[in-house]
């Protein structure tokens, strides 16, 4: 991991306020003008949304860039080193950790899908469950990046992240996938505990009086699992990303993007989630790839393993995954849901 930092907190701290000014336009243009009370998206709408955040994280890419080419030829710890090759270096890692991310979220969509299966939460109720989810899980990504940032500068920190996602890779390449179970859920268990839960809806409310006692509704309970699962990924995803970059900033930008287009997503892939048969494969060798970047391809690449390599080793993975997906799904009989 090589110790320049090229988007230092200290620095460039006015960056993330503004990041984090322009995330809040987002969601709220996205809940006010997007998003009606009650209302299910269409495929239609969901995949424009979707097509939009994706566009606003490749021109945030581009501004970055073009911001990079002309700040650090002005940066007196810079001079002497290639400025347009650390622009494009650092934009490369922006696309990677998002692309990365991105691919994450969608295996979150196959726990969201089960979630509200498990719950029955009516149709019209899950963008609420999702919009508050995504800030929780802003502020937990948040959180596990300023610990991260802080962690990845000790070499032993960064071997044992490695070889978590190595094993955590493996497992998911070579062990059975064990069903999900919200009602075994230590953090399910313990809001049950803690509050009454009403045995039936209350429109889109987490919580109601009853009898002038506090009772939460299911709701409230599958934002509780959500939030928690989300957790789970971010032990995962946070580590990726460092894999690929130093910049807390890139870090924290990718991730960002990536979750605030979750919501969407949901709606576009909640009807395919078999049609992505091979696509957690696909995301186990990419663990264990950047694993092994963590705890070896990069020392033998001099420091750093090169990013653009980065880039098409992951891209090529997730486009194999899909395509054999498509591939198996095409030849399989009409109406065999066997997997």
């Amino acid at each position: 991991m090589q110790d320049l930092l090229l988007i230092p907190f200290d620095q460039y701290w006015w960056a993330y306020i503004g990041f984090i000014v322009g995330l809040m336009v987002i969601l709220a243009f996205d809940l006010g003008v997007f998003s009606r009370r009650g209302e299910v998206p269409t495929l239609r709408a969901a995949s424009v949304r979707s097509a939009l955040f994706i566009l606003l994280a490749l021109a945030f890419n581009y501004g970055l860039y073009q911001f990079l080419l002309h700040e650090l030829p002005t940066r007196p710890d810079l001079v002497g080193l290639d400025h347009a090759a650390l622009a494009r270096d650092t934009s490369l890692e922006f696309l990677a950790g998002y692309v990365v991310e991105y691919a994450l979220a969608i295996d979150n969509v196959f726990v969201f899908v089960a979630v509200f299966s498990y719950f029955a939460v009516p149709p019209q109720h899950q963008q609420k469950v999702l919009f508050y989810g995504i800030l929780g899980a802003i502020l937990f990504r948040a959180l596990f990046i300023s610990i991260g940032s802080i962690l990845m500068q000790y070499g032993w920190i960064v071997a044992i992240f490695g070889i978590f996602l190595i094993l955590t890779g493996l497992k998911i390449l070579f062990l059975p996938e064990k069903p999900i179970d919200p009602s075994s859920n230590p953090i399910i268990l313990g809001v049950k505990k803690i509050f009454p839960v009403t045995p039936a809806f209350h429109g889109d409310k987490f919580w109601v009086e009853i009898d002038g006692k506090t009772w939460v509704t299911p709701l409230f309970v599958a934002l509780a699992f959500i939030e928690f699962s989300d957790i789970i990924f971010a032990i995962d995803s946070v580590p990726a990303i460092f894999a690929l970059t130093n910049e807390p900033f890139i870090v924290f930008t990718s991730n960002i993007f990536a979750i605030v287009g979750l919501r969407s997503l949901f709606f576009v892939l909640q009807s395919m989630v078999k049609a992505f048969l091979f696509l957690k494969y696909g995301l186990g060798v990419i663990l264990v790839f950047v694993g092994l970047k963590m705890v070896w391809l990069n020392d033998a690449a001099g420091g750093k393993f090169p990013i653009s390599w980065s880039l098409g080793i992951i891209g090529t993975i997730l486009a194999v995954s899909i395509l054999v997906s498509i591939a198996w799904n095409r030849s399989r009989p009409a109406g065999d849901s066997s997997t």
